[in-house]
């Protein structure tokens, strides 16, 4: 039965649909429900013009077959990148006045710490641990640190990296950090660049969280919010397998506000507000 939705521009059959449905989770993890279908034919749409296609049917077997760089331009339509500075704010004061304690002490004989922000986006988490990890600098002053930041949407990676936001996206923060960790961009009026003191802290990479991770660890912290909702129950199990498998106990995890935990694995134990701990 072909379905017509609200934009009369092509027609999302049945079985378009169950195509892209699968093709996405193949691909990202994300298992798209039926409420989700209006959503893929309005960023979807967007490259069947670009391509000069005439079909979804046509737009399936060119992402079928693997063709140039559209797999890529797919996971970027379908990715979620909704943010903002210390978002979930809760997460970042427990990180200042726990984790990086805790870290200081239990790594004084190699001053070395890794975190990792699994699902970057734009930047702004990144960049607010970084904040955090940099207000503690007694702590961590002349210490090996270093944030690995990744994103699935090579897009958003590539903005995270630039460290550049408008006046808007740094509503948010408070007039102290906002003067000690932006620079005014001479080029452009109401633009912010992040200060060098933090960008430096951060790598930015594109990631796929199904794909090999080459990344050996072990990370002291990982930020992974608002990322596994979107995945079903198995492909979280996998996920979270590999993350243990990167920390020592006693290393830190951060989920997002509508995540949990539960019959998903047993390496972690509740700290927190949808903050877990590894256990041995």
């Amino acid at each position: 039965m072909n379905t017509r939705l609200t934009a009369q521009e092509f027609v999302l059959t049945d079985s378009d649909f169950d195509r892209l449905r699968t093709i996405v989770r193949g691909l990202t993890g994300i298992a798209l429900a039926d409420s989700k279908r209006e959503l893929v034919y309005g960023r979807l749409a967007r490259r069947l013009r670009k391509l000069n296609l005439s079909s979804f049917s046509e737009y399936c077997a060119m992402v079928e077959a693997g063709h140039g760089d559209e797999l890529q331009e797919l996971t970027n339509a379908m990715t979620t990148n909704l943010t903002s500075f210390f978002r979930e704010k809760y997460h970042f004061d427990q990180l200042a006045a726990e984790a990086l304690p805790y870290l200081a002490a239990c790594r004084a004989s190699t001053r070395r710490v890794r975190l990792w922000s699994a699902g970057c986006s734009t930047g702004e988490e990144p960049y607010s641990i970084a904040m955090v990890v940099r207000e503690a600098q007694q702590s961590f002053a002349g210490w090996d640190v270093r944030l690995l930041a990744t994103d699935i949407d090579s897009n958003v990676v590539e903005t995270a990296a630039a460290g550049i936001y408008t006046a808007d996206r740094l509503k948010g923060l408070d007039a102290q950090r906002l003067a000690r960790w932006f620079r005014p961009c001479a080029e452009a009026t109401q633009k912010y660049k992040v200060a060098d003191d933090i960008a430096s802290l951060i790598t930015f990479r594109q990631l796929n969280l199904l794909d090999a991770w080459p990344v050996r660890g072990p990370f002291d912290v990982i930020f992974c919010r608002n990322v596994t909702i979107y995945f079903d129950k198995d492909t979280q199990r996998q996920l979270f397998e590999r993350m243990a498998a990167l920390q020592e106990p006693g290393a830190w995890l951060f989920i997002g506000h509508s995540e949990n935990l539960f019959n998903v694995t047993q390496h972690y134990k509740s700290v927190g507000r949808t903050v877990y701990r590894r256990t041995d």
